[in-house]
């Protein structure tokens, strides 16, 4: 399957995003990747691009050896969807997380995401990834 060149931008976009922003937590690189007028859908997140600096901030603070491992990401469009692990700190299970972004102008004008805690033992033999 081919990509059009905006598909390929918004792809990188994204891969910048996790490289110089929630990888380090870096809330200094917000700007470069989000919109002024970002919208967020999380219920883990205050709205606005101001509130999810504040929001690295806090969670950078808390847990400062956090891993986004991501296992691929997908284009369609605008849309730039993220299938992750968040792992909190060395030996947490931690999430399996989906994240979906709008593209807009060459930034992130909105986010939605989902999350599951990753178990051991449960029903399902394989992995969330």
């Amino acid at each position: 399957m081919s990509r059009t060149a905006q598909e390929e931008a918004n792809l990188a976009l994204v891969r910048g995003l996790f490289a110089d922003v929630l990888n380090p937590m870096d809330s200094g690189a917000v700007d470069r990747y989000v919109s002024p007028d970002y919208v967020q859908h999380s219920q883990l997140a205050p709205p606005g691009r101001d509130a999810l600096k504040a929001f690295l901030d806090m969670i950078r603070a808390e847990t400062p050896q956090a891993v986004h491992d991501v296992k691929r990401m997908l284009v369609d469009g605008d849309h730039v969807t993220v299938h992750y692990h968040v792992r909190r700190f060395p030996g947490d299970l931690g999430w399996a997380v989906i994240d979906i972004f709008r593209v807009e102008d060459g930034r992130i004008a909105e986010h939605w995401d989902v999350m599951q805690d990753v178990v051991e033992g449960g029903p399902n033999p394989n992995s969330p990834f």
